[in-house]
Order: structure tokens, then C-alpha cells, then sequence
């Protein structure tokens, strides 16, 4: 999601995009390693052809979204099937997603949840949203995903507000990088012991080394990074996969 954009681009999406991801070169591949895992690469198209096991309606997405003029935004196909496979494994039935985009890593996880199980999808432009949708139906999970449309950082506090407090098992963070603390401080509320947080981007295509004084999206995600080390709440492991995703395991 990664390449960050100019200032002024950046800018515009952390205030009217909460939940978007920002172009890159290919689908969660930073230009910092495009020359071993950019999507154009042998190596990157040999991990997609030796691991990649994709619904058929979660292509068509795919490929629906790779037409859109801001299709770079999309979280990498390996990258969302991770996420489900996790999602799968601990048995989760409450997920809250934060940045859905046309909602090829919501459907992913909706795939794969008990058919009472739900997805809160946060985000607030609902016109990309409307691409998947059609498609989630067609996959027969329309009923599991419960889209809010509004500031994520709203929906989160309504879920507390409501008594929902450590009863998600699943949170996936990829929305504006200024809102990632909060989004983590809240979701850590939000999730039950045992539960996992995965937080992408938190390599932000090479930034996190150095970041500029101008740079905030940097800057705050150095900063996430350097507490989640430190934070005793929870085990971490930072992968470097798409621009790199911290999974960090409630205690």
C-alpha cells in the first residue's frame, strides 16, 4: 500500500480517506523491494503461484480492483490470505477490519469465519466499497460483513461504548497512518486475550528508517513500532511481507 504519496496527496487521504490504502508499484510491494518481490519479479510471481489458493470470487475482485485508477491500494493477495488463514486458525467470530477499499481482505476473512461470524468494516468512502459488494453477496457472505460507513475511530468508540470490550478475536489496521496509536490503544481494548492485531505498513517503503520532520505518516508509524517493541501487553512479529505487517498477540 505502500509507496506513500506527495505531501499534498498524503495529506488529502488522512483526512478524507480513513481506511484507504496508498499506491505503490503493485499490490502491497514498496519500491524498496521491487527487485526482489515487486509484482512484476519471478520471485514474487513464484510465491503467488506456489502459495496463492484463491477463491474464484475473490479474483474477480482482484481483477476488478487492479482496473480501478487506484487499484495499487488493495492489500497484496498473499498478504490477505494470511490474514484469513490466521483469522481461521484461532477460530475467531469477531473481526474488525480498519481501511476496507473495495473489500478484498474483508471477503477474504468473511470466507473463512462460522456463518454466524461477522466482520465490522470500517471505513468511510462507501463508493469503492460498492465494487465488492455485489461480490460478497455472490460469495454468499453478504450477511457476515457489517460495513460502517463512518470515521473509524468513532465506530471503535460506539463498540466499547456498547460493551463489545474484549470480545473481537481478529483486528486488521490499514487506514490513514497519522490515526495508527489510536487505532491500536482502541482495537487492544477491543480484542480478547489471545487475540491478534495486524497492523500493515509499519515498514512504510524504507521511511521508518529515517523518517523526514515533514513526513507524519513516517514518523508515526517509527514511533507505533518502537512501542510495540517495548509493550508488554502483547508478543510481536514484525514480517516483511507487501511493506510489512506487525502481528501482535494480546497477553
Amino acid at each position: 500500500m505502500l509507496e506513500p504519496m506527495p505531501a499534498i496527496s498524503r495529506s488529502y487521504y488522512a483526512l478524507f480517506f480513513v481506511g484507504k490504502r496508498y499506491p505503490s508499484l503493485g499490490f502491497g510491494t514498496p519500491r524498496s523491494t521491487k527487485a526482489a518481490f515487486g509484482k512484476s519479479s519471478p520471485l514474487w510471481q513464484y510465491i503467488v503461484d506456489h502459495s496463492l489458493r484463491e477463491h474464484p470470487i475473490l479474483k474477480k475482485l482482484r481483477l476488478l480492483t487492479a482496473d480501478h485508477p487506484w487499484g495499487q491500494m488493495m492489500v497484496s493477495c498473499d498478504q490477505a490470505q494470511l490474514m484469513a488463514n490466521l483469522v481461521k486458525l484461532i477460530k475467531a467470530k469477531k473481526v474488525i477490519e480498519i481501511g476496507v477499499f473495495t473489500g478484498y481482505n474483508t471477503l477474504n476473512m468473511a470466507l473463512v469465519l462460522p456463518d454466524n461470524g461477522r466482520v465490522i468494516a470500517c471505513d468511510i468512502n462507501e463508493e469503492y466499497a460498492k465494487i465488492g459488494k455485489p461480490l460478497w453477496k455472490e460469495a454468499g457472505v453478504e450477511h457476515k460483513i457489517d460495513l460502517r460507513i463512518k470515521p473509524a475511530i468513532q465506530t471503535l468508540d460506539e463498540l466499547l461504548a456498547g460493551g463489545e470490550a474484549e470480545t473481537f478475536d481478529f483486528a486488521f489496521i490499514d487506514a490513514d497512518k497519522e490515526s495508527y496509536n489510536e487505532y491500536y490503544e482502541k482495537c487492544l481494548r477491543l480484542i480478547k486475550k489471545g487475540g491478534i492485531i495486524a497492523i500493515d505498513n509499519v515498514l512504510w517503503g524504507g521511511r521508518v528508517l529515517k523518517p523526514r520532520k515533514d513526513d507524519l505518516a513516517a514518523q508515526n508509524i517509527h514511533h507505533l513500532n518502537e512501542k510495540l517493541l517495548r509493550d508488554a501487553r502483547v508478543s510481536i512479529s514484525m514480517i516483511p511481507m507487501g511493506d510489512g505487517v506487525t502481528l501482535a498477540f494480546k497477553l
